[in-house]
Formats: C-alpha cells, sequence, structure tokens
C-alpha cells in the first residue's frame, strides 16, 4: 500500500495541514519527519481552529495513528505542554507514537541559537530562536542526545557532561552568559520523560510493518523546498530536509515505499525571514495579501512577507521532490482583483530565466517576468467542484498548472476543512 508524502512547494507556511488533515480520514498513519516547534500547521474543522507545533496533523484524525519520525528534533516541554492542550479540548493523544531516536533540543541549543543570532546582527538568518538549528548541529556531529537515552540516566549524565564541556565554554566566555546546570537538565528532561515514555516506540518498524499490512501512511514535512538544507535559499534554510527525500529520511523508509507526492502550493506566496524573494511586495499590495490571507506565523506570530505566484520555484520544487500532484491553497485570498499577476519567468541582468538560477548570486539579483491573469470578483467559499469556480479563476487553476509541471489534485477555496475543490483522488 502507498506512503504519501506531503511537502511544501514554496518557503513554507502554504497550508500543508490542511491538506494533511484532508486525507487524515483516509490514511493508518500521519508521520511528521523533520522539523522541530519552530513551524506549525492551522487546522479549521468546522468553527474550531486548531494550531499544531510538533504533533501531527493526523491526530485530530478519529482513527488515524500520530507519529514524530527520527528526523523530527523535541522540544519535550512544547510538547507536553501542546498535548495537555490539544487533550484539554477533547482530542485524544493516546495513539501518539514517538521515535526513540528522534533528537532532544536542550537547553544550550537554545541558548546557543539566540546569542549567536543576535550576535550575527544584520547578517542574522532570522530563526525563531528555539534551538532547532544547534540541535540538528549536534546531531550531525555526532554529539545529540536522543529520545531513547533518557532510558538510562547514566548514559544522559555521561553525554550532557561532555557537551556542557564545550558548550558552557562557548555561553561564558565567548558570549559572556551564564553556564547550563548538569544536575538541574538530568532532572528536568527525566521528569519530562516519565509523561512522554508511554509513546515512545520504534516508529520505523511500526510504519515498515504497516505498510507490509496494507495500511495508508502519510508523511508531512514542516517547512518546504524553498527551506530545504541542501536545496533551499541556503544559507537562509532550515537545519533539516523537507523535500521528499527528507521523508524517507525522517521517518525510517526506503524510497520504493512512497508512490505519491502532494506538493503544496499557495496561489500567492510568502515567506519568513530573511533570503531572497524575487516576487516579494513591500507596498500596499503586499499589505493587503498579508491582512486578506492572514499571513502571521501559527508558531511565532511573525508577519509573513507576501509576493505574486511564482511558477519558477514551484517547477523547481516539481522537479526536486518528484512531484505527483499539487494542492493548490487559498485561491479565495485572490478575489477582487482586477488582473492577478504571474511571475513565469526571472530577469538576471538581462537575461532571461525560465528555471532557478544555479547560484545564489543570481537569485538575490532576480526580478520577477510576470504575466497577468483576468480576475474574478464572485465568492468562490461553496465551490467543490471546479465547475463551481467562476471561468476566470478556473482559468486561473488551469494556466497554474500548465506552468508547475504537475496536474492539480486539489485547490482550497477557505480555510475549513470541507472548503476543498478535489479534481483527482489522492489515494
Amino acid at each position: 500500500m502507498p506512503a504519501i508524502v506531503i511537502v511544501g512547494a514554496q518557503w513554507g507556511d502554504e497550508g500543508k495541514g490542511k491538506a494533511t488533515d484532508l486525507l487524515g480520514d483516509s490514511v493508518d498513519y500521519v508521520v511528521r519527519y523533520q522539523g522541530g516547534n519552530n513551524a506549525g500547521h492551522t487546522v479549521v474543522i468546522g468553527e474550531e481552529s486548531y494550531a499544531l507545533h510538533l504533533l501531527p496533523s493526523g491526530v485530530l484524525s478519529e482513527h488515524a495513528t500520530p507519529v514524530i519520525g527520527n528526523g523530527v528534533v523535541v522540544d519535550p516541554a512544547v510538547l507536553i505542554s501542546e498535548i495537555d492542550g490539544i487533550e484539554a479540548r477533547g482530542v485524544s493523544c493516546d495513539r501518539l507514537l514517538i521515535s526513540a531516536s528522534a533528537h532532544l533540543i536542550m537547553p544550550h541549543h537554545v541558548a546557543l541559537d539566540k546569542v549567536t543570532e543576535r550576535y550575527l546582527g544584520h547578517a542574522r538568518i532570522g530563526t525563531t530562536g528555539r534551538g532547532i538549528g544547534p540541535t540538528y548541529a549536534d546531531k550531525a556531529a555526532r554529539m545529540g542526545i536522543r529520545m531513547q537515552d533518557l532510558l538510562d540516566p547514566g548514559i544522559l549524565r555521561q553525554k550532557l557532561e561532555l557537551v556542557l564541556r564545550e558548550k558552557n565554554q562557548l555561553l561564558t566566555k565567548v558570549y559572556n552568559r551564564r553556564g547550563i546546570d548538569v544536575d538541574r537538565v538530568c532532572e528536568e528532561y527525566l521528569g519530562y520523560f516519565d509523561r512522554l515514555s508511554r509513546y515512545v516506540a520504534d516508529t520505523g518498524l511500526v510504519l515498515n510493518q504497516a505498510l507490509d499490512a496494507g495500511k495508508v501512511v502519510l508523511l508531512e514535512g514542516a517547512q518546504a523546498t524553498l527551506l530545504d538544507v541542501d536545496h533551499g535559499t541556503y544559507p537562509f534554510v532550515t537545519s533539516s530536509s523537507p523535500t521528499a527525500g527528507g521523508a524517507c529520511v525522517g521517518a525510517g523508509l526506503g524510497p520504493t515505499r512512497i508512490t505519491t507526492v502532494l506538493g503544496i502550493l499557495k496561489a500567492y506566496t510568502t515567506r519568513v525571514g530573511a533570503g531572497p524573494f524575487p516576487t516579494e511586495l513591500t507596498d500596499d499590495q503586499g499589505e493587503w495579501l498579508r491582512k486578506t490571507g492572514g499571513e502571521y506565523g501559527v508558531t511565532t506570530g511573525r508577519a509573513r512577507r507576501t509576493g505574486w505566484f511564482d511558477a519558477v520555484i514551484a517547477r523547481y520544487a516539481t522537479r526536486v521532490n518528484g512531484i505527483t500532484d499539487y494542492f493548490i491553497t487559498k485561491l479565495d485570498v485572490l478575489t477582487g482583483l482586477d488582473r492577478v499577476p504571474v511571475c513565469v519567468a526571472y530577469d538576471v541582468g538581462g537575461k532571461r530565466y525560465d528555471e532557478v538560477p544555479m547560484t545564489q548570486t543570481e537569485f538575490h539579483h532576480a526580478t520577477p517576468i510576470y504575466e497577468y491573469l483576468d480576475g474574478w470578483w464572485e465568492d468562490i467559499s461553496q465551490a467543490r467542484e471546479l465547475s463551481d469556480l467562476p471561468a476566470n479563476a478556473r482559468a486561473y487553476v488551469l494556466a497554474l498548472q500548465d506552468m508547475i509541471g504537475a496536474p492539480v489534485a486539489a485547490v482550497g477555496v477557505g480555510p475549513r476543512r470541507d472548503q476543498t475543490v478535489q479534481l483527482r483522488d489522492l489515494t
């Protein structure tokens, strides 16, 4: 049976949570495979809105098993708070599974993230300060602490003493900050494990056995293609791999298990943090998109940068991820425009680029080449079939489909789960 990957095809915040939740009733497992609590999903069911940060969107499904995979970095205090918050609203987390190999965000990671970002000044990356990058850095340097280390207090202390020998030197002597106490951290994290141990499992084994048994597994990334540490707008990226290839590594599945890669695109473009953004609008139109689309971070509350749809990065995402289908979200936000600009190529120093330029320098200097499509004024929030959309809205969707290199399977026409026009079955 299939493993389906849902991946953001821009800079994040495309509405992956809605797509995951929409499919959640049709699948058996929903897996978060990378990132940490520096990102989030908003899912609207009826009149209820749920902001999820570490929990997979499948936690809202009545029967799907939500899984936090080995590729995720976990702040246990944040996770416990999120579990408590969602259970207080009547949502059970009893089926939740957490990989024993998931790395933990420790106090020294948060401290170093904040102080190094301040130290960079105008050259800062724009991180959320939640310790994500330093945790992934320690993971790569083989200095990380994993969920399974909490099973053995002796191992936890041994690893912490070794790590803090270096990290406290940095904090106290380089950045003039207070050092981290080993005893306090051990006691704190073992306390967290008392709450979380019931969820810890060999999730890679569980997921492979589920696929062997004919179950459907859905894998959801947190950030997006243009924030991938290898394939994004480096260095203005996250520290993990949100692309479809990262789903295999972050969940413990082989690539031959993947049958569908669903790319998520907004009908326009946004990004958070620093870095190049060719179609960015810094005028009244940009502010209109921000307010109309509610473009503020689920986790951070930060205002998102906004711009018109960029078909160049969409084609790039199709190629990098092997996207088989697309879900275009927030089409309703564009209602009321006489003409809707779409970036079809870039101009860099007088040369046209139909694909993303090879170098970061070229991408920084790219200016958009626009085509203009006719807008619409009709309310589209009640549309459920393609034919329900007004002619110009339908033409916009089909024009984007021609530009992005993969068929459109669904279109979001409002924030609720049911406000979706479905063109193709994904399961």
